[in-house]
């Protein structure tokens, strides 16, 4: 079964060589800090080596579970990354190995999601492993149900848990879901390995060569057949379907149907249509000029809480792009969007595919909004 070892309860680290010092780290800020005499407990220097501390750790884990998995009979797959593998590019639409040897799955111009380590088990359960150093793990619950969500929908034939690794202290974790098993270590420092990257180079000592593992347990991450899934137009498909219901402004029962709601937690949020500049003007206390044909895209956004929302997006130019939301007082909050992240790319695709039939109004915005408090109030009452 799935117990932790004492050597990775424990972090020792005898048996891994010198790999933890092989891998490349993300230190250019972190050395620059150094650099500048930043002091040690300044906010700046702080955040950058706890980013730092945490890919040392997944590094160290990784490294750690590698062995474990050889060892253990329960396990009969294990995906492989970094140098353990054979360098791939990243395929779209399938599980592969990333441009910076992560496990990730990608469409054909975006990362969907990371996977820190993946492992199949005898009684053909699909792991993927989540490790951090954070101490309140509340945030992470979101990230789980996202890749539980996709893992489903690509592995239909495996049960989807998740593995979740932390440092003894982490709070929050009586809130993960039954499919999580939860391990504590003790508490990790990445000390050392900072220590080695900013040694002089006539000071450092010379490295044992990489241990690499292999075993016939060992994969390539391309290799673990997948269901196709295409995210775009899976997407479109939704939209499309959602506002098809003769009767109603959006078909509540497609919406809540459970193979439905699992896409939900993938995507997160589902566009339903657009609204005019004008209308959105007042809903959204909107004072900039935009032009007359600007649209307001809007999306059924799912909340930790399962609540589905109304959210609303303005795309100015292809990259940029605004979240309007509001809060359960209704204050509203403005969010820029990340230029380069999967959202931006969403939006510019779904308001190509909207015609005037998806166009909505203030009216129909009330009804939507109606429609589903009184869902959610019916499903936990």
């Amino acid at each position: 079964m799935l117990e932790i070892s004492k050597g990775i309860k424990n972090l020792e680290k005898d048996d891994i060589a010198d790999n933890l010092l092989h891998y490349d780290y993300n230190t250019k800020h972190l050395l620059s800090l150094i650099k500048k005499g930043i002091e040690l407990d300044d906010p700046s220097y702080l955040s950058s080596y706890r980013s730092f501390e945490g890919e040392v750790f997944e590094n160290f884990i990784y490294e750690k579970l590698l062995r474990y998995a050889e060892e253990n009979d329960y396990i009969s797959k294990f995906i492989l990354k970094g140098f353990h593998q054979n360098k791939h590019k990243a395929y779209a639409n399938t599980l592969s190995i990333s441009e910076k040897e992560q496990i990730v799955y990608r469409t054909k111009s975006r990362e969907i999601s990371e996977f820190d380590a993946m492992f199949v088990t005898k009684n053909n359960e699909l792991y993927f492993v989540e490790m951090t150093l954070v101490k309140n793990v509340l945030k992470l619950r979101r990230r789980l149900r996202k890749k539980k969500a996709l893992l489903e929908i690509i592995f239909p034939n495996y049960e989807i848990k998740a593995l979740i690794i932390l440092n003894e202290g982490a709070t929050g974790t009586k809130q993960f879901p039954d499919y999580c098993k939860v391990w504590f270590t003790k508490e990790f420092s990445a000390s050392e390995v900072l220590e080695y990257i900013t040694e002089l180079k006539e000071n450092k000592k010379a490295l044992v060569a990489k241990e690499k593992k292999w075993s016939s347990k060992m994969i390539e991450a391309h290799t673990l057949k997948l269901h196709p899934f295409r995210y775009y137009n899976t997407m479109s498909w939704i939209t499309k379907t959602i506002r098809s219901h003769k009767k109603h402004i959006i078909d509540m029962s497609f919406l809540m149907n459970y193979k439905i709601q699992r896409y939900h937690d993938l995507y997160n949020k589902f566009y339903v249509g657009y609204l005019t500049i004008e209308s959105a003007k007042e809903l959204l206390g909107l004072t900039e000029e935009y032009a007359p044909e600007q649209r307001v895209v809007v999306a059924l956004e799912k909340k930790h809480s399962d609540e589905i929302i109304l959210t609303y997006y303005i795309q100015r130019t292809r990259k940029n792009l605004y979240l309007y939301s509001f809060d359960d007082d209704g204050k509203m909050s403005k969010e820029k969007k990340d230029p380069y992240g999967i959202t931006v790319t969403e939006v510019f695709h779904i308001n190509k595919l909207m015609n005037e039939k998806y166009e909505l109004n203030i009216s129909n915005i009330n009804m939507i909004k109606k429609l589903l408090k009184e869902r959610y109030l019916r499903d936990h009452s």
